[in-house]
């Protein structure tokens, strides 16, 4: 049964500190909390549902040229506040935690890449990185940086417009009319060019999931920071941890799917807890 959530954030640090000293090999999966004090905002609200409308699925992305011009116009404009993106104290803490040693692996189901940014080492992006493209005719790969010029290019009308913020290098963009978006294809074939991410609908590659699976079978114990665990690709991870008797720390704001299996939950800031907790921990 999950432990009652501590009422402060040094409860809280003093308590996950506590839970970590004894694991010296942690399965870390990280979700998009990790990455809110980031500026990248997350996708779901405190209960677990959708803040906004749901992502665009891969079926729509492949079929329908009026939804792929639309993400990639959404994707014009938000991309730059994703390239401009710092990593937090979470990802630092989180890249010390695995520079002491106690980290058997770190999965992210973000694709910011702020991971590595921090200096964490061997990250496993089960979703993949939406800094790089990958094209579904010939498989070139272009960093996203080269395929903004492009956009920018076939869209000059487009370069500056404002709107919030969504997630994973997204904007929300209402009352625009997307069926005059140009949208490049492969500069090679002139095939369809696709963010490298895993889009809603697709499945995560498979020797990712056993990589991970690996990792997670060596370790002593699993910590969930800032993921809701709705989506399976995650939630898989911390199923089969307590299915192998493993601890199972949870750090979140809000529900999760896992909190039935959860042996600590916490629900606290990362960025603040995390840190704390480090400095109370012996080398």
């Amino acid at each position: 049964m999950a432990i009652a959530p501590p009422v402060d954030a040094e409860d809280a640090s003093q308590a996950l500190a506590d839970w970590l000293a004894p694991h010296r090999r942690l399965f870390v999966l990280t979700g998009a909390g990790c990455s809110t004090a980031s500026g990248i905002p997350d996708y779901r609200d405190s209960d677990g549902g959708w803040k906004r409308s749901a992502p665009i699925t891969w079926q729509a992305f492949g079929s329908d040229p009026l939804a792929r011009a639309r993400y990639w116009a959404r994707s014009q404009v938000g991309w730059p506040r994703v390239a401009a993106a710092r990593p937090n104290p979470a990802h630092h803490a989180l890249a010390r935690l695995q520079a002491l040693g106690r980290v058997e692996r770190l999965v992210t189901q973000n694709v910011d890449g702020l991971h590595q940014r921090a200096g964490s080492a061997a990250v496993i992006d089960l979703h993949g990185r939406i800094d790089m493209t990958v094209c579904l005719g010939c498989g070139r790969r272009l960093p996203r940086d080269r395929v903004q010029d492009l956009l920018e290019a076939a869209n000059p009308d487009w370069i500056g417009l404002q709107a919030a913020s969504a997630p994973d290098g997204d904007a929300d963009l209402d009352g625009h009319d997307f069926g005059r978006y140009r949208v490049p294809g492969c500069g090679d074939c002139g095939g369809l060019i696709k963010p490298d991410v895993v889009f809603f609908g697709e499945n995560v590659p498979r020797e990712r999931v056993a990589d991970a699976s690996s990792a997670l079978a060596r370790a002593d114990a699993m910590l969930v920071v800032g993921s809701s665990l709705m989506v399976y690709s995650g939630y898989r991870f911390a199923r089969a941890a307590r299915e192998a008797g493993l601890p199972l720390a949870i750090l979140t704001r809000g529900i999760t799917r896992a909190d039935p299996l959860a042996t600590l939950k916490l629900e606290a800031d990362a960025g603040t807890v995390l840190p704390a907790a480090l400095a109370r921990l012996r080398p």
